[in-house]
């Protein structure tokens, strides 16, 4: 163009025309006129490339001094159509601005103040683009709907898998615990997702622990109605017993009444045996005589006092207890409870012996309970002995401050597993059942108010020593 090279131009945008992907080039003046262009009058061509004939003013499209595109649809566009075409260009134009190397040239073409010289717009058409991004589009429409039908399906598949199939195995379990069955439990796979392992394993524990709370409800049911049992056995055994206690102290009662009536014609007995005593000594016989029968009075006499103090005894053992503690020898009491067992023991045909060995016995307390206690002990030897029975009555002084009393007999003795219930109430060690059950648990109790114990030491076959320890006075 700075050579005025008409020809050498034209053959360069020749050679830019035959490029592919390039519908035309064309090159315009300042006033927009069509100064090159392969455009060819053949209407079997493409369209006339000179916008003039279309647009009255050119610089409404484009820029002026800018370089810039235009895409337009050739039908719509340009009515000059020489076919009826519709597909799409992208006009690319720029502007050829005058630069000092135009105006300063040999040719002089143009002066300094024109600023543009003309413009190139490139012509590129879009029918192939359009057509490919038609089929793409067409493409990724069918893949699309194609993954998104997959997808649709796989996630269904999933969460049929993985959340529907657990949920109703769930919904299941529930129901079959509704209906009773405590075994049910759910199945955990290692191919479920982690939410639903969760669900099902708190599931499962709560099924534990439910069976576990059932369980153990069942056993305390189980475990209460066997001690309601139990009590109602227990209670009916201590109503019978208690009616026999009641029936006891009623015949003590009686015991009572009787020993103060016997009492009376014995007093009298005793007085009259010694005013005849009296009489006979003033008679003038021979002694042989008198004396057979001063000896049979002397027998009624002692005879008759022993009758007596067996009375007294009875009286003071029935008497009802006021706590009235006091200090007292034991042996004295000891030698009571021996007298009003001795004559049964005879009858029994049981030797009856005391070792008294103790140097001390001054207790505080009350004879009455103490003597209580040693009968009830030696009620229970004299009912355990059988042939050649023995029972000894033995004190001694284990240390300065205690005396102990052990009642020993050579009886059947007791079993192992029974010496720890012997003091609890209404228990009864002997085979025959002849007791009630509440000698040694009221002796238990006499010698705990006594501040005493009460040991037990017994095998079966070799008999019983039942040791009582209290505390003697301090001086």
């Amino acid at each position: 163009m700075l050579t005025n090279d008409r020809s050498a131009l034209q053959n360069t945008l020749d050679v830019i025309n035959t490029l592919p992907g390039i519908e035309d080039v064309n090159m315009y003046d300042n006033h927009d006129n069509l100064v090159y262009s392969p455009y060819s009058s053949d209407p079997t061509e493409y369209n006339n490339p000179d916008c003039k004939e279309c647009h009255a003013n050119i610089n409404s499209m484009f820029p002026l001094k800018e370089k810039s595109f235009k895409i337009i649809t050739m039908d719509s566009e340009c009515e000059m159509s020489q076919k009826n075409y519709d597909f799409r260009l992208l006009l690319i134009r720029s502007p050829i601005l005058n630069e000092r190397s135009c105006y300063t040239s040999s040719c002089h073409a143009h002066s300094e103040s024109d600023e543009v010289l003309g413009s190139f717009v490139i012509r590129i058409p879009l029918e192939d683009l359009d057509s490919s991004v038609k089929k793409s589009w067409t493409n990724f429409f069918f893949l699309a709907a194609l993954t998104t039908l997959l997808l649709v399906t796989s996630l269904m598949f999933f969460m049929r898998k993985n959340v529907k199939t657990p949920l109703n195995e769930i919904i299941k379990a529930s129901e079959a615990v509704t209906k009773g069955d405590k075994t049910m439990r759910l199945e955990i796979k290692p191919n479920n997702v982690r939410d639903m392992k969760m669900v099902a394993s708190a599931f499962n524990e709560m099924l534990d622990s439910l069976q576990s709370a059932t369980n153990e409800l069942q056993n305390w049911s189980q475990q209460l109605e066997y001690k309601v049992q139990k009590k109602s056995e227990e209670l009916s055994e201590m109503q019978n017993e208690l009616i026999h206690v009641e029936r006891i102290a009623s015949l003590g009662k009686l015991s009572s009444s009787v020993a103060h009536e016997i009492n009376n014609p014995l007093s009298g007995v005793l007085t009259y045996t010694k005013l005849v005593h009296k009489q006979l000594i003033k008679l003038d016989l021979v002694d042989s005589e008198k004396l057979p029968m001063l000896k049979y009075l002397k027998v009624i006499e002692e005879e008759t006092k022993r009758c007596g103090d067996i009375v007294k005894g009875l009286l003071d053992f029935s008497r009802k207890d006021q706590h009235d503690f006091k200090s007292y020898h034991l042996h004295k009491v000891l030698k009571e409870a021996f007298s009003l067992m001795d004559h049964q023991m005879k009858m029994a045909n049981i030797t009856f012996y005391t070792d008294f060995s103790a140097g001390k016995d001054l207790i505080h307390g009350n004879e009455n309970q103490i003597k209580q206690a040693c009968i009830a002990i030696l009620m229970n030897s004299s009912e355990a002995v059988f042939e050649n029975g023995e029972i000894v009555m033995k004190t001694s002084n284990p240390d300065q401050e205690s005396i102990k009393l052990e009642m020993k007999d050579n009886g059947v003795g007791i079993a192992v597993e029974d010496l720890p219930h012997v003091f609890e109430p209404f228990f009864s060690a002997k085979q025959k059942a002849s007791g009630i059950g509440l000698g040694l648990a009221i002796v238990h109790g006499i010698v705990q108010s006594h501040k005493g114990k009460v040991e037990v030491e017994s095998e079966l076959g070799k008999g019983t020593t039942v040791s009582i320890i209290l505390p003697l006075v301090k001086a």
